[in-house]
């Protein structure tokens, strides 16, 4: 038996992401004079949707797990967004995350909204067979409320291709046998043999990677011999490291959730990847680096700092002791408001996540659109196309950042409320 209920809009708020979101939308909002009727509708989420549901385990147990599916706006298109394994995951987690994919997809020009969930548990407690049912119960569980031209998901933390293909299929299974191949694309992020897209493995990275390339280009600055640290050494993390270190930048610091280390001359990216895979994902005890505090690890000597984890990790406790002239945010809020109050007073620039990490939804798009027109494209092309979706999103922001004179976070949040703006100004209110 599945129990669905449909959740209204909190009376009390926690203090956390959603505040966090609520404040940027809020303030970009206050500088656009966005029209008030669009701000309500903005300010709150269309649908929320909390499901437990029961999955029996391979002792024979039935444990009951508890997901959620928010879904923020769909004035663009149909809503897109992650699903995420993690026991962060709740509403309030869910409803910032879904505003903040609204914003992304947005600024990107895509035609989409803004979606988010997830369920709260620990996916290294599991087998894989109990998350392949978890998975696939949550997937039926859902039903409708998820559809190619609805609401279509895609990996987070702590879910992958794997993840995507028991959805894609479990999804599949509930239409008629005519109708199934039409329905692949309810997902994306799904494995190359299974209408996935090729290199979607590498495209947030590789956005996080593009942005910091073109701020460098912008301010006449080279990659080479710069050093950066990377928070959270998954796909996001890996990826944006490896192309920077194709430029010639230097990666001398990484922390994960296992452990913090460092390497003034520099760790190599790869080594350190092979590393993980063989020691359950953990970096701690790479031989060629030393293990640190973690409490420390923003503070070290670098010029760039990628948090590509979790989100309120840059925070008043820690910003100032970050030397970096750049951060760029891999991660979905990864910085707090007091944090960037601090770095923005330091002079340090912030790329702020709605674009720094948008690679990996227009990765999705291009996904979205194979899938829809039957086609397949090649690795290079695909690059070629999130690099220049990228590079136009990054001149616009910086062009407005600099007209406007406020810093490049505003800027994004106001070119990405613009254009939902104006979408329900020309469209009306039904009825």
């Amino acid at each position: 038996m599945t129990n669905t209920q449909t959740v209204e809009k909190p009376k009390v708020l926690k203090k956390g992401m959603l505040d966090n979101v609520l404040e940027q939308f809020n303030s970009a909002a206050d500088k656009i004079d966005l029209n008030n009727n669009v701000r309500k509708i903005l300010s709150i989420t269309n649908t929320e949707i909390i499901i437990n549901f029961p999955v029996r385990m391979d002792n024979g147990d039935v444990e009951v797990f508890t997901g959620y599916r928010v879904q923020h706006n769909n004035a663009l298109g149909p809503y897109k967004g992650g699903l995420r394994y993690h026991p962060t995951v709740d509403i309030d987690a869910a409803r910032a995350l879904a505003m903040w994919m609204t914003w992304k997809t947005s600024l990107a020009g895509l035609p989409y909204g803004g979606a988010k969930g997830g369920i709260q548990l620990d996916p290294s407690k599991y087998s894989k067979g109990e998350l392949e049912r978890i998975t696939r119960r949550f997937t039926y569980a859902l039903g409708e409320n998820i559809g190619p031209e609805h609401d279509i998901p895609a990996p987070d933390v702590n879910t992958n291709d794997q993840t995507m293909a028991w959805i894609a299929d479990t999804y599949m299974s509930t239409k008629s046998t005519s109708e199934r191949s039409k329905n692949q694309h309810v997902v994306t992020g799904k494995p190359v043999g299974s209408g996935g897209l090729e290199g979607r493995d590498r495209a947030t990275g590789y956005g996080v990677f593009l942005t910091i390339k073109f701020w460098a280009e912008k301010n006449k600055v080279s990659l080479k011999d710069k050093k950066f640290i990377v928070q959270g050494f998954g796909n996001v993390g890996f990826w944006a490291a490896h192309f920077l270190e194709g430029e010639g930048a230097k990666l001398v610091g990484v922390q994960d959730a296992f452990g913090s280390i460092q390497n003034k001359e520099g760790i190599n990216v790869t080594d350190l990847f092979n590393y993980g895979k063989a020691n359950k994902g953990s970096i701690v005890g790479f031989p060629e680096a030393t293990e640190m505090d973690g409490k420390e690890f923003f503070g070290l000597d670098c010029d760039i700092v990628i948090p590509a984890a979790l989100g309120n990790q840059i925070t008043k406790h820690n910003a100032h002791t970050i030397k970096a002239s750049l951060v760029a945010e891999g991660a979905n809020g990864p910085t707090d408001i007091e944090g960037e109050k601090i770095l923005l007073e330091r002079g340090i620039t912030i790329i702020p996540d709605i674009m720094c990490n948008s690679g990996g939804v227009i990765g999705s798009y291009f996904e979205w659109l194979q899938n829809r027109n039957g086609e397949l494209w090649q690795l290079d092309e695909i690059l070629e196309k999130i690099e220049k979706k990228l590079k136009t999103t990054f001149l616009k922001v910086t062009d407005y950042s600099e007209k406007k004179e406020v810093d490049m976070r505003t800027a994004a949040f106001s070119i990405a409320i613009e254009r939902i703006e104006k979408a329900y100004i020309l469209r009306g209110i039904f009825p």
